[in-house]
């Protein structure tokens, strides 16, 4: 509530108090969104120092400051020398205005995306702007010089408790989150319209008139309150606001990092919990989904079993399996050996073997990671150390939690077949809608894109690096494997397509997989994966 007009409304008579006659003697910024004002009456110097980063705005009261030699910018030379006469807060906003003897205008304009200063040499001057690209600040006017805020104070009263009366849900717009939160803390959603109506009069009472400041921690941030949330860290008197944000804004700067720091370390956790929740969930959908397929070594000893029952460019047979005991249809190609269906079926086994294994593998995996760092998350919420930024950065480095992911651990991640070669990451689509998600979703318009030439086969995608070409070999063996994952599989050799991913595009209206390639080179190699034979 450093900001809020409760708060402003205290600060404004107390700053009135302490400047009234004090003289600015210097105006400058050196730090970027940071407008420092040095005031003095000839024995003693008061600093104002105004932060007008969106993520941050507040108005420091430093005791002392020391401007640097360089990177220092004077700003607003109508200024010096202008001699206070008041402070006064905006009534229900965000905004504190010094008012000069001579009829200037100074305008901390304290809203959180878009703070500023406004300075005018008089009430209807030209504004100087301290975040010039915030134009529409200039037309922001000056209010009448007041030392006093008691009567749209009053008024607000009067209209917060005609609203309730009349709207029990709506609350004063000068509350804030806050008041709010406090209210609902205390039984205000529930409470009759009569109650509500004196719960809010007795916190208008303490906001108008507060018995303390108080220095809170809620929800992993710090911050000033009116009344009592949260934990406290630090009480000062309600007669003294100069004194609770001399000591808050220092501490809310120095806290920051900490504050920002827990929480994106928090959503990493979170997300690398639920990522691999779902990578396990996929996992498990697939394995079950092998599990349930008729299995590729089982039909291969049937057609072995029936060899000599087989009549030549016979298409399919049916025979009694003798694992069910039941009658089996098996379908055959006309221009295909028995022996050589046989031997490809035994070969497709092998590889459902792999990914069964593979995927058992990636389900243990992924599921120990998401409860390792639902583990690290309570862990955040217990250990003591983690309340300090030093200890939080030790125990973040001790456990690996980078922000930013490996590729290797993204590659682990995604729903296609994945192949690592010499640094390079090659994806390769498992189904046409598979591969409609591959080129169009996740392929990046520089990756390079494979497929077969003219028959139907996985799309094949090379993940490129900025700044490297991708080599041959690499091109060779992601070719190999757009040719495996074919109508081509068994040629002795099968062209491919290979061009950037901009160059692929899906026309409308087109079916899963199908797309369009504007440019092209073709390379010449035989079918297979390397990958598996080495």
């Amino acid at each position: 509530m450093h900001t809020n007009y409760y708060f402003l409304r205290q600060l404004a008579p107390a700053l009135t108090e302490r400047l009234r006659g004090y003289r600015v003697a210097v105006c400058f910024t050196q730090e970027k969104d940071e407008l420092v004002i040095g005031l003095t009456n000839g024995t003693a110097e008061f600093w104002l120092k105004a932060q007008l980063g969106a993520n941050f705005p507040a108005l420091a009261l430093p005791e002392t400051f020391q401007r640097a030699r360089a990177n220092s910018v004077d700003l607003f030379p109508d200024m010096l020398g202008q001699q206070v006469e008041t402070v006064v807060a905006w009534p229900q906003d965000r905004v504190l205005q010094v008012n000069f003897r001579s009829g200037a205008r100074l305008v901390f304009k304290l809203y959180g995306p878009r703070p500023n200063a406004i300075f005018r040499t008089s009430p209807d001057g030209k504004a100087g702007l301290f975040h010039q690209k915030l134009l529409a600040d200039a037309d922001l006017r000056p209010q009448a010089a007041s030392t006093s805020a008691e009567t749209p104070a009053s008024s607000e009263s009067a209209q917060s408790v005609k609203s309730v009366k009349s709207a029990v849900q709506k609350l004063a717009p000068p509350l804030a989150d806050l008041p709010l939160r406090y209210l609902r803390q205390h039984g205000y959603d529930e409470a009759t319209p009569e109650a509500k109506t004196r719960q809010l009069n007795q916190v208008l009472a303490q906001l108008e008139k507060p018995a303390h400041y108080y220095l809170i921690q809620l929800d992993g941030r710090t911050r000033l309150s009116l009344l009592p949330m949260g934990e406290v860290l630090e009480t000062f008197a309600g007669d003294d606001p100069v004194t609770a944000l001399r000591r808050f804004v220092p501490m809310a700067l120095g806290r920051r990092a900490l504050e920002m720091e827990t929480k994106q370390l928090r959503q990493l956790l979170e997300r690398r919990a639920d990522e691999a929740g779902t990578a396990a969930a996929h996992a498990r959908q697939r394995l079950h989904a092998l599990a349930h397929e008729a299995g590729y070594r089982h039909t291969a000893d049937l057609i072995m079993a029936h060899l000599h029952e087989i009549p030549a460019g016979a298409t399919q047979i049916e025979v009694l399996d003798f694992y069910t005991n039941q009658p089996k249809t098996i379908k055959l190609k006309r221009t295909e050996k028995p022996q050589l269906t046989a031997e490809n079926l035994y070969r497709k086994g092998k590889n459902q073997q792999i990914e069964e294994r593979q995927l058992s593998e990636r389900i243990a995996r992924r599921e120990a990671e998401a409860l390792t760092a639902l583990e690290r998350l309570e862990e955040m919420d217990t250990l003591p150390a983690l309340a300090e930024l030093r200890g939080l950065r030790t125990w973040r480095k001790q456990h690996g939690l980078d922000p930013t992911p490996t590729a290797a651990k993204v590659a682990t991640e995604l729903p296609f077949k994945v192949f690592e070669d010499r640094g390079f990451t090659i994806l390769v689509g498992r189904n046409a809608v598979n591969n409609d998600l591959l080129t169009q979703k996740y392929a990046h318009k520089d990756d390079l894109w494979l497929h077969a030439k003219d028959v139907t086969g996985s799309h094949v995608v090379i993940r490129h690096k900025a700044g490297q070409t991708i080599p041959e070999p690499v091109v060779e063996h992601a070719a190999m494997l757009a040719g495996w994952y074919s109508r081509r599989q068994h040629d002795t050799l099968c062209p491919v397509t290979v061009t950037p991913k901009k160059y692929v595009r899906k026309p409308k209206g087109a079916l899963p997989g199908q797309v369009v390639v504007e440019r092209e080179r073709v390379v010449l190699v035989k079918p297979g994966n390397p990958f598996e034979r080495e």
